[in-house]
């Protein structure tokens, strides 16, 4: 564990130079982006901290452009998959075929195998499905006919939800969306924000296109620099405070939540905060973690980790709501 100023000084130096390619990607990105840093920054956080992430919001907010833009800028595989209600498990991951000519099963390997993998819409495929693919998240790997094969990393899983229509839609269990590192709400762009957009569709023939600009190599590499990223151990005790008050709410002073809430974030959610702590931190280029950190996560981190009873919905309290409690009650180191 780090201990001295000079340690972390050090750290702070390798951080900024590893982290070099941070600012080259986000400059080739806007190439094609306008706005949405929210959701570029959590974007490099699941990739930094080796975490799937679950992104929500209505069409034509640019989720597709910006994950597809991301694996073109970083040279990786992208594979998207289109979830719809009648699709199988091996339309997935797989499976085996029959080969007259050689009178032998061939493996056809699905479009899990990339390095990014965009699931539009996975509420909409059936339970089946939807485990397939949240067992390749987990294990890493996919097992087809009797050989299992290993998923090449970087492998990140990014699952689009579309919050407006419930019909013909199968809800992701909790227990599955616990398997998101982060959940980010998408929203819609800022009005100037917009008005860019608007001319660039109908001023532009084609977007200008995202160059390689960093190597599959320094994302590796940085993913184990984020795990050195120095962390206090005060900081620890306001991530596990900030987790144990959506358990036990009335230890900090807010028993008005605990007939709100029907479960709390698990263990899960301390481990997920802090990695995305210590990535927002290395994006930052700090080798240490600023309760900032924390705070500006702790919304992706637990608004699917945190259940609701009937009678918050019959009030009409949200998700968010109780976080913003949450946050403001326990304590900042």
């Amino acid at each position: 564990m780090l201990q001295t100023a000079e340690d972390i000084q050090r750290l702070n130096e390798r951080i900024t130079h590893a982290g070099a390619f941070v600012d080259r990607l986000r400059t080739e990105l806007a190439k094609v982006l306008v706005g949405q840093h929210y959701m570029v920054d959590r974007l490099l956080v699941g990739l930094l901290a080796s975490g799937h992430i679950l992104l929500e919001g209505v069409p034509g907010l640019a989720k597709t452009l910006t994950i597809k833009s991301l694996s073109k800028a970083i040279n990786a595989r992208f594979s998207r998959i289109q979830f719809t209600p009648d699709m199988l498990p091996a339309d997935v991951v797989g499976t085996m075929i029959y080969n007259q000519q050689e009178n032998r099963f061939l493996v056809r390997k699905g479009p899990i195998f990339a390095h990014f993998v965009l699931a539009d819409e996975i509420n909409r495929a059936p339970a089946k499905v939807q485990s397939a693919l949240l067992e390749a998240m987990q294990e890493r790997q996919v097992t087809i006919g009797e050989q299992s094969y290993e998923l090449e990393e970087p492998f990140l899983v990014l699952a689009t939800q579309n919050p407006l229509e419930q019909e013909g839609t199968y809800p992701l269990p909790e227990a599955q969306q616990d398997r998101f590192m982060l959940k980010v709400v998408v929203d819609y762009p800022r009005r100037e924000e917009e008005q860019l957009i608007l001319r660039q569709q109908t001023q532009q023939v084609a977007l200008p296109a995202v160059q390689p600009v960093v190597a599959i190599r320094e994302i590796m590499d940085a993913r184990v620099l984020v795990r050195s990223v120095y962390m206090d151990e005060k900081i620890e005790q306001y991530i596990l405070d900030l987790v144990t008050a959506t358990r036990r709410p009335d230890q900090y002073g807010l028993g008005q939540l605990k007939p709100l809430l029907s479960y709390g974030g698990s263990p899960r959610a301390s481990i997920n905060l802090a990695l995305a702590a210590k990535a927002m931190a290395f994006l930052q280029h700090r080798g240490y973690v600023l309760p900032d950190d924390v705070r500006s996560l702790a919304a992706d981190v637990l608004r699917h980790r945190v259940g609701l009873t009937y009678e918050a919905e019959a009030e009409n309290i949200s998700v968010e709501e109780i976080i913003r409690q949450v946050l403001g009650a326990v304590r900042v180191p």
